[in-house]
Parts: C-alpha cells; structure tokens; sequence
C-alpha cells in the first residue's frame, strides 16, 4: 500500500468512528480523513485497484468500530446466537465498506484535470453513502453527516440539505485543513476555493445558532404526553411467566398522575398479541378513562386465533391507536424491516447454513403498506415511525405531512452500548429534516420529546424504568429538505464539481491538492 499501508488506513478509519455519537469528537476527522486522502493522491491517475484497497480499509475499520454494538444482540441469547455474532458484524462492516471501496477506485480514475483529488474523493463517498442506504432495503447507519449531532448549529443544515448533504459537507470540511495547509505557498486561486469552503463551516453554525434563536420551542396547550419506559430486560421479555408482570407495570407507569391526554409505550411494549386478548384492552380502557389516547407498539397478526391445523396468518411488527374503551381504532405495520432480525435475507440458502432472525417468532414479519398515518384524536395525523425506520431520511412521512411523528422503540437489544445514543441522535435529524416534533417512547433505550429544532425538551436516562411527561411541541414550517428530499444531494454534487473543475482548470495553479512532499 506503499506510504499508507492499509493496517494504517484501517487503524484510522476506526478511530473515525469517534467523530460519532456519543462520543462526538468530530475534530478526529480532520486527523483520519487526509490519511486516506494522502494515500490516494501519491498513486497515478487510473491505479483504480490501490484506490479500492484504500477505501476498503479506511472503511472496515470505520464500519467495524462504528457498528461493534450490534454485537450486544446476540448476547440476548448467547447459547444460540453467539456464534453469528462476528459473521454479522464482520460481514455487515465488510458490505458497507465495499461502498467506500469503490468510492475510492472512482476518485482514483477522475483526471487532476477535471478535478482535485479531494473534491472527486468527497463526491464519490457522498454518492456512495446515498446508494448505501438504499441499496438491499439500506443501512445509513452511522453516515458521517451525523457527526454534525455534536457540533451545535451546524446539524441545523439538515432542514435544507438533509443528512445525505450534511455528510457531503462533513467528508469536504474533514480533508480542507490539510489541503490548505499544503497549499499555502500555492497560488491564489489554489489557496482561495478551500479557503472558502472551509470558512462555510463557521459560517454554518452561526447560521444554525441564529435559526435556533429565532425558533424557540412552542408548546401545544391541548396535548399532554406520558412515554412510559419500562425498561424491561430483552431475556426477560418473552418468557410467558414475566407476561403479567410486565404488562402491570406499564399500567402503574402509566397512570394519569400529571393529566396526560396521550400516553405512549415502546415498541412491542407487551409480550403478547394485545389486540386478541380482552381481557388486557379493558384493563387498558379501565387506566385510560373516556378522554385519553393509548399509542403502543404491539406484534399483531391477520387473523384471531384459528383453528386445528389453521395457519396464524401474517405477522406484523406494528403501533395500535387504542381509545378509552379498549377499542382498538388504528393501526400502522411496520414497513421497513430489520435484516437479520425481523427477516432473514436469503432465508433459503442462510436457513440451511443455521442462520436464523434474532427475534424468535416462527416466520419473518410480514412489511407493512409504506409510510402512513394514524389520526390520533385530540392530537391530529401523526406520522408513525418504529425503531429501525427512524434512520432513513428519505420516505420518512406520507405525502400528506403530519402534525407530528411518533417513534417507539426497543433498544433493549443493545444494552448500554452506543447505540442507543446514536439511534437518539438519528431521531433528533429528522426532526430537523421534516421539521416536526418528536415523540420518542424507548423500552430500555432513551425516551424523549423532541421539537422541530432537534432540541430535546424532555427525556429519560438509558436503562432505567421512567416516565417522561411533557406537552408537545408545536411544528414548523416545511422546511427546504421536507420538499425536494435528496435532490438537495444532487444539487450540493453538481454546484461542488462544477466549482471546483472551474477552480482547476481557471485557477493559477492546475492542482488544488498540492503533491509537495510532505
């Protein structure tokens, strides 16, 4: 790998990841970043196999450390999970690094030219982040534009570029100081275009600041809101004897103390099928009264209990909308499923080879629909979001926009790693994104009500049982993003390469990425 072996390249690449929640040193990326980008620049214009190598190893190791957490599911149920335990994370981290693999082959073959090196290495990664969460239903978990959770005003261009712009930004802000440095006796255009690009950033946060200043929180009068966490342990959860208890102390958490028009409880906050079992919805209506509202996730399937040799029907991973008589009268399905752990991929083939879902049900879920929403009574068409889907920027509502979003989830799975943390940080970006308020309601993750800014007006601690009361933010307007979604992307790429083409083939010096010696 010649000056950058690819241990370094990997070495860095996993110290990247501390740029991430909760950690959010984004500084780091200033130190990692320009490794890759130095490695890239010492091989020859079209040496395409030395750009993949290179990108592959800056992202196994930024992949491996970024997504080490998921390896707290499988300790669940160690006995008979473990051993899937580095063939998911590996391979997950191997996949998403392939991304950055071919990001880099792509940014070796571009021409000096047409472009500096760190312009077509920042392009191509965006482009390969956007396609990362997409591709085989998508994965955009840990995207460098979530560096901008820790860096104040700055994460408040997601309201116009989104995370898929942010991550652009942040790929470009991360290799500027270096390429500066190294320019510094360079002629003036070559010293001007980084410059400026770079001075965008303080630029961004003060804008941010001053957006947040300019938009306080505003409360809504007529909906007042209980999240109930019950913190209830993931190898507890299922087994039938803890049923009644757990099913108890949702109702206890849930009780009316503070006048909550809505009460929200996590995803499949109970350990059985609740729209079949009677019993438990009166009970329910009985600690509501008449006037409020009951937002739990809940596992459901097609059909009642059938008969001898009658299949169960489908399984849906779902929100019930439950009012004060115990009625159920509104449901969402989960539309985005979890590989690996609500669906197994390739189920034909991995089945034969032992693989199977996390979670234990007989059959995969059943996707639901697409993004929907319920009309919540007293508080107006919420857009429903369960766990897993709150990562995705794109397709996050229905085309007619909400009032609010609600997210239930169960992080149970991941223990006191840090993802939850992330997961948070994920909600709080749409929020920004859509410019709408959150209500966030965790199992042992981290509960919160979170306002069109991003700010966090309430919230609990990971891993303890709590409730979080608090009114519900008013929204915004519909911000930039909100609109034209990831063309925002498309337009940051195009106005980039076209500026800094025009740069290069104009400028006094023909290469804004100095190859000095260094």
């Amino acid at each position: 790998m010649g000056r950058f072996p690819f241990l370094v390249l990997f070495v860095a690449g996993g110290f990247s990841a501390l740029a991430l929640p909760p950690v959010g040193w984004w500084w780091i990326l200033a130190l990692t970043f320009p490794l890759l980008l130095r490695r890239l620049e010492v091989l020859p214009t079209g040496a395409w196999r030395g750009g993949f190598g290179a990108g592959l190893g800056f992202g196994l190791g930024y992949f491996i450390a970024a997504f080490h957490w998921i390896g707290f599911a499988f300790l669940v149920d160690a006995k008979t999970n473990l051993w899937m335990m580095p063939f998911a994370v590996g391979g997950l981290a191997l996949y998403m690094a392939l991304f950055w693999a071919v990001a880099g082959a792509l940014a070796i073959c571009v021409p000096d030219r047409l472009l500096p090196r760190f312009a077509s290495l920042a392009i191509f990664l965006s482009i390969a982040e956007w396609l990362r969460g997409h591709l085989l239903t998508g994965f955009p978990w840990a995207a460098p534009g979530l560096v901008a959770d820790g860096m104040g005003g700055v994460g408040q261009l997601a309201s116009i570029i989104g995370m898929p712009g942010l991550t652009m930004m942040i790929l470009t802000w991360a290799m500027l100081p270096d390429v500066i440095w190294r320019n510094r006796r360079a002629a003036h255009y070559a010293r001007a275009a980084p410059v400026v690009l770079l001075l965008v950033l303080p630029a961004s946060l003060l804008w941010g600041v001053w957006r947040l200043a300019e938009h306080p929180t505003v409360f809504r009068q007529d909906v007042k809101l209980r999240l109930v966490q019950p913190n209830t342990s993931q190898s507890d959860k299922w087994r039938t004897e803890n049923s009644g208890a757990i099913f108890d102390s949702l109702l206890a958490l849930s009780g009316d103390a503070d006048g909550s028009s809505h009460v929200i409880w996590p995803e499949s906050a109970v350990p059985f099928l609740l729209e079949e079992e009677p019993a438990a919805l009166a009970r329910i209506a009985q600690m509501l009264g008449p006037e409020r509202r009951l937002l739990t996730g809940a596992i459901r399937r097609t059909h009642a209990k059938g008969l001898a040799g009658e299949p169960d029907g489908q399984y849906f991973t779902s929100i019930l909308l439950i009012d004060g008589m115990g009625s159920v009268r509104g449901t969402y399905d989960k539309w985005r499923l979890v590989p690996g752990g609500e669906f197994l991929p390739f189920e034909p083939l991995l089945a034969r080879l032992g693989f199977r879902k996390v979670v234990s049900l007989p059959e995969s879920f059943t996707p639901g629909q697409g993004p929907t929403n319920l009309d919540v009574p007293g508080a107006g068409l919420a857009g429903m979001l369960i766990c897993y889907e709150a990562i995705f920027p794109h397709r996050l509502v229905a085309k007619e926009r909400p009032l609010w979003l609600v997210n239930v989830t169960n992080d149970g799975w991941f223990g006191n790693s840090v993802g939850p943390y992330q997961h948070l940080a994920q909600m709080r970006m749409r929020a920004i994104e859509q410019g709408l308020p959150v209500a966030r309601a965790a199992n042992t993750g981290i509960s919160a009500v979170i306002d069109p800014m991003g700010r966090i007006t309430a919230q609990s601690r990971l891993g303890v049982a709590a409730v979080v009361d608090g009114a519900l933010p008013e929204k915004s307007g519909e911000t930039i993003y909100a609109m034209i979604g990831d063309v925002a992307l498309l337009l940051l790429v195009g106005g980039f390469g076209f500026l800094m083409h025009f740069c290069q083939r104009y400028g006094r010096s023909s290469d804004l990425s100095s190859r000095e010696p260094t």
